[in-house]
Formats: C-alpha cells, structure tokens, sequence
C-alpha cells in the first residue's frame, strides 16, 4: 500500500503532501454524468461494481494518494429505520423525520447486514488499487446525520430545524445524537475490517453549535466514534469559528480545515496537530496557473509535517478536469 497519506496523518514529513479531493468522483467528470443516467443514486451506491467504477473515476484520471469510497453519509439512516432519497434539485428527503421525542429510534439494526453493499465495495477497492493508494472510508457525525432525520429535508445553511429541536427537547436530541453515534461506532468498525486505510467524520453542520453546545452534546461523541478504529482518522466540520481546538481534542488524528480558516493561523494554533485542506472549491474555477499558485500557497503555509493537501470542501460540480488535476499535480511534483 503506498502510505503517503497515512503517514501524514500520523504528523510525519513527507517528501510532498498527499493529496485527495473531496467528492472527488462527482459530478465534474463526465463519465460519471453518463453512468448515473442509467441508475440511481441510491442505485449507484448500493450496487458495488457500479460504486467501485465510479470511485475508481478519479484514480484513471490523475492518481490522487487517496481514494474515498463513492458512497454517501445518509447511508447509516438505513439501520436506524429512517427511509430516505434523493430528490431531483431537493437533496435528500427524509421519508419518516424526526419531528418529536417518540420518535427517536430505539436502536439500530445489524450495520453489516444492512450495509453490506458497502463493505463489498470497499473490498473490491482494496483488490483493486489497494496496494497503490489509500483508501478512505468517511462517515456522517451524529448532529449532521440529526439534521437531516429532524428536518426531512435540506433546511438551508442556518439548519432551524434541528437546532430548535435542540432547545425545545434537550433530552430527546442528546438520545437523538447518542443513537447516530451508536450506529457510527458500528459502521466505521465495519468499514475497516472490510479495507478502509483511513475514515473521515464529515459533522460538516456541528459548526453550527456554539462552543459550549459543541463540547457538551458532539465532542463526547466525536470522541467515542474516532476512538473506535485504529487507522487513522480525520475529523471535518464546516466554520469550526473557535472550535479548532475542541475539534483538536476530540480524538482525531488530523483536523480538517475549511476554506474559512487560514492555513497558516490553524497551523498556529493546532501545534503539532496534523491538518488535511483547505484550497477554496472556488478557486478550482479559476485558469490553471491560478489553480497551481493558490494550490501552492496552502502547501508551504502547511509546512512539510502532517499536512494532507485536500479543498476546504467538496469539489464544485463546474470544475473543469483539467483544474482538478492541475491540483493533484502540483502537490505531486512538489519538493521540500
């Protein structure tokens, strides 16, 4: 297995910084606009072979140093008995949301067994291309995964609905958090005895919670989920505002950093703390030369030491290719 990734993960200097993108096998490149107009979405990430092609996208077109698996964070809903899809220009819709303290599931039922599809792709990935790349399982975190069971549907960047689920039934959301966290323990375990090299926590909406809310109702649970595995774990949340270093504290072995966040400042901030990011999406928009000048900004305000070079989120779906790549290239051919 080529360990680049990994061994920035665990703050080493590597001879360049490792680099993937995230939604990296997305809607940008072509060829997997033309498979999804034969299946689903929850089709396509259901069915291994057809997930396998499609994470599989990225790696013909520019070997990034890691592959995360095509799949999605609602998955883990399935267990728990919370039906979902995914609705042309909606996003995903919530079937039977949470919307009182009765209904917050009871339990969840047999991760591998529901999720199998999933554990099957990840062993073809590591047949594959394993011992050429990392690859990288991710999961959603318990206050982003409530988010979306209260609301039913996207409830737009401020997130209403679950945070006034939070004020009105304080003890049903904890039950809420604490029941998403007990069914991702479970699923992040199952994702690396199946081949995952690395798993990334996406609570992408936890940068709504104020400190306090963050570090009495997520931390604790961030902590129990990243403890759980012995790969190396990376932890995202969107506008971490002054929350970088309780995300520190919560048990992963990188902090991701969004685009908000000066490298340079984290980095500061963070210590010795390894860090995966934070190129603006926007800029990939941009022509090549600017795509390689900002790109090369982030790497030396990273420094050398356990720096993974990612963007700040996912990777916008007008992109062009070439942009892309001119990204993961010039992380490859960077020299301390």
């Amino acid at each position: 297995m080529s360990d680049l990734l990994v061994r920035a993960a665990r703050g080493e200097r590597t001879e360049r910084p490792p680099v993937w993108l995230m939604r990296q096998a997305g809607r940008y490149i072509p060829e997997y606009r033309e498979i999804r107009e034969d299946y689903t979405f929850r089709e396509a990430i259901s069915t291994p072979e057809v997930a396998e092609r499609i994470t599989l996208l990225p790696w013909e077109l520019f070997e990034p140093d890691g592959l995360v698996m095509f799949s999605d964070i609602l998955t883990v809903l399935e267990p728990l008995g919370l039906d979902y899809r995914i609705e042309s220009g909606v996003g995903p819709v919530v079937e039977n949301p949470v919307t009182r303290p009765d209904e917050v599931p009871a339990g969840h039922a047999d991760v591998r067994e529901e999720l199998d599809y999933v554990g099957a792709l990840l062993e073809r990935l590591q047949e594959s291309v394993g011992d050429r790349t990392s690859i990288i399982g991710f999961t959603g975190g318990p206050f982003t995964l409530a988010a979306y069971a209260v609301a039913g549907r996207p409830a737009g960047k401020k997130q209403r609905p679950v945070r006034r689920f939070r004020v009105e039934h304080p003890e049903a959301f904890r039950a809420l958090l604490e029941r998403f966290a007990d069914v991702v323990v479970d699923y992040v375990e199952y994702q690396v005895e199946a081949g995952a090299d690395l798993i990334q926590l996406f609570d992408t909406y936890a940068g709504l919670l104020t400190p306090d809310d963050y570090a009495a109702f997520v931390q604790p649970l961030h902590q129990r989920i990243l403890d759980a595995v012995d790969v190396p774990t990376v932890v995202f949340v969107r506008n971490p505002g002054g929350k970088l270093d309780l995300l520190a504290e919560a048990g992963a072995d990188v902090v991701g950093l969004d685009w908000t966040v000066d490298m340079a400042d984290a980095r500061e901030q963070l210590g010795d703390a390894p860090v995966q990011g934070n190129l603006d999406p926007a800029y990939l928009l941009g022509d090549e030369e600017f795509v390689r000048e900002r790109t090369a900004e982030v790497i030396e305000k990273a420094g050398p030491e356990g720096h993974i070079l990612n963007l700040g989120h996912g990777i916008d779906r007008e992109t062009p290719v070439e942009n892309a790549q001119a990204f993961v290239e010039t992380a490859k051919e960077w020299e301390w």
